[in-house]
């Protein structure tokens, strides 16, 4: 796939009009503190990455197109604000320090299934431990990709419980209204 080139003819049906619903319901489980550090791999050109610099966290974010990167740049100068922004490969970036927060938006479920263990081995190394991988998981029966389904079975075979640590509670789900109102369940996945 060629995400740069979507990006630049501006054909990005996974991109959501707006804040992810998860921001809000994450940051009123206590989730988003100002002053912790967050990763945001793949990040697109969501509006994740400058809603969490508004809110006081230390950005970094990840893509492997450069148009992305540009516009999130451009985002963040308009609003006066910085981050670490910059286009690569966000499975093979590690920080200088861990990050405490990992925020998992239509990213795990645009690479292909092949390359899960290389993300769940990046997220592992990347994030503290102690530290959460917010993760949004795109549930999808139909097969092919992207976006590739992360069942809840399969994404506990991918994050063991060894590793990660699961909540008790049920998942939150929030339809994506640009992939025909696929479920993305919201689970905080605490780093062993």
């Amino acid at each position: 796939m060629d995400w740069d080139a979507r990006f630049r003819a501006n054909d990005a049906p996974w991109e959501r009009k707006g804040l992810h619903p998860a921001f809000e319901h994450w940051r009123g489980l206590g989730l988003l503190q100002a002053g912790k550090s967050v990763y945001v791999p793949g990040c697109g050109r969501g509006e994740e990455p400058l809603a969490l610099a508004r809110a006081g966290l230390n950005v970094t974010a990840i893509d492997l197109s450069p148009t992305a990167i540009d516009w999130q740049v451009a985002r963040f100068a308009e609003a006066g604000l910085i981050a670490h922004l910059e286009a690569g490969d966000a499975l093979a970036y590690r920080p200088e320090a861990p990050f405490d927060l990992y925020w998992e938006q239509t990213f795990l479920c645009a690479i292909p299934p092949r390359l899960r263990e290389a993300y769940e081995a990046g997220a592992y190394a990347q994030i503290r431990p102690g530290g959460v991988l917010l993760a949004l998981f795109m549930q999808k029966e139909e097969m092919g990709g992207p976006p590739y389904g992360c069942g809840i079975p399969a994404m506990r075979a991918l994050f063991p419980d060894t590793r990660w640590q699961w909540p008790e509670d049920e998942p939150a789900a929030f339809p994506h209204p640009g992939l025909n109102a696929k479920e993305e369940l919201a689970v905080a996945l605490v780093r062993r």
